[in-house]
């Protein structure tokens, strides 16, 4: 039975035990680096299955490393990603039970095909705290990727496409200090914090004039005062500051801060800027993976594939800047956008499991591309050697 047949085989197997797997995350939704049931759950079922489970990867809590295949046998070593935390409030507005669900039925039909011959390694690499904690960030910086060959990620949305545009990202704190006062009897003893951050987050929506398409500011008011009749020593604001290249985030970045540090002025306020979270980059598709998937998802009856569309960002977008990645999209239907009660809902709808599968054999079919053709490894490598030197 040839190897693609096989693993699609052993993942129809498995349907209804991953279609429960992510439903089990569904019903748990844990915020960043506090996914303890849901990372639990998809660990317990790999090593039911077969896979040599590292839990705590990388000194995280709630990061494992699922790995299949002897080594001793050679061969390349293909990645597939889970992610499973949620968002606040609103659960798995973001689909990552259906993330979770995707990388662990991928691994499954890579294990069958190794199982009946195939050389090679696959390794499910479960990575918290995407949603603003950067978790394969950390998972990098403490060499957690190191000995993978290639790595990827699927990720629900309203539409299908594989070449999308994510963005780099930074995140800053920015917090005004002035001097308190009572609003009424004294207000020329005070220094209003306030001011200066409404001054800052007008001189932001001005400055947006002369923004490139591609560059993205928004923020919020996260702490301005805390009465009317006191005038506020302090005030906060919350910055996403977003471009494609990291060049241009810093051009970004830098108009920003003038932004910040001339409300400043301009209100008599101290300012201190702070970096929170980790750093994001973009996704730097892979042309060689993203052609073989393209190919796979269609093979399997996939249409209406966009060639691009638009994105966020993600630290799966920091993994493609050390291993050769892609980060498809893929439609589940319902009309519903990411971030959305809406969107929670359709995440466990009994038609977005059965797409969800479609993709798990679309990523399964593409490393098997990979195990069985050692020059289509070697030409994504060349690739993304070229694309490194464009970030």
């Amino acid at each position: 039975m040839e190897y693609k047949s096989i693993a699609s085989e052993v993942i129809k197997k498995n349907k209804e035990e991953l279609k429960e797997l992510s439903r089990e995350i569904w019903n748990n939704p844990e915020l960043n680096f506090k996914e303890y049931k849901s990372s639990s759950a998809i660990m317990n079922y790999l090593e039911k299955k077969g896979f040599t489970v590292t839990r705590g990867y990388c000194g995280l809590e709630t990061a494992f490393k699922a790995e299949y295949g002897d080594k001793e046998r050679g061969g390349p070593n293909v990645c597939v990603i889970c992610e499973y935390d949620a968002l606040p409030g609103i659960g798995h507005a973001c689909g990552h039970n259906l993330i979770a669900e995707a990388g662990v039925g991928a691994g499954l039909g890579v294990q069958g095909a190794i199982d009946a011959g195939l050389k090679g390694r696959v390794t499910v690499m479960g990575t918290p705290a995407e949603e603003g904690g950067g978790g394969k960030v950390l998972m990098i910086e403490r060499g957690g990727f190191t000995g993978v060959d290639l790595a990827m990620m699927v990720h629900p949305a309203p539409y299908t496409s594989i070449h999308n545009e994510y963005l780099c990202i930074t995140r800053l704190l920015v917090t005004f200090k002035g001097k308190a006062a009572h609003a009424a009897a004294f207000p020329w003893e005070g220094v209003n914090a306030l001011d200066g951050a409404v001054a800052a987050y007008t001189a932001v929506s001005l400055t947006r004039q002369q923004f490139k398409p591609t560059w993205r500011v928004h923020g919020i008011f996260a702490e301005g005062g805390v009465k009317p009749n006191i005038i506020p020593e302090r005030a906060v604001l919350d910055y996403y500051i977003r471009a494609p290249t990291r060049s241009e985030l810093a051009v970004v970045k830098d108009k920003m801060i003038a932004c910040f540090k001339g409300a400043a002025a301009g209100t008599g306020c101290e300012v201190s800027i702070e970096k929170k979270d980790q750093d994001y980059e973009n996704v730097l598709t892979n042309k060689v993976l993203a052609d073989l998937f393209t190919d796979n998802i269609l093979a399997l009856g996939v249409t209406d594939i966009r060639p691009s569309g638009p994105a966020g960002s993600t630290d799966m977008g920091n993994v493609t800047h050390v291993v050769p990645g892609i980060h498809p999209k893929y439609a589940i239907g319902g009309g519903e956008v990411n971030h959305s009660p809406g969107f929670t809902a359709v995440a466990n709808s009994d038609s977005s499991h059965d797409t969800t599968l479609i993709m798990s054999e679309g990523m399964a079919h593409t490393c098997i591309d990979i195990l069985t053709n050692s020059e289509l490894l070697v030409r994504a490598k060349e690739e993304f050697e070229r694309d490194k030197d464009l970030k």
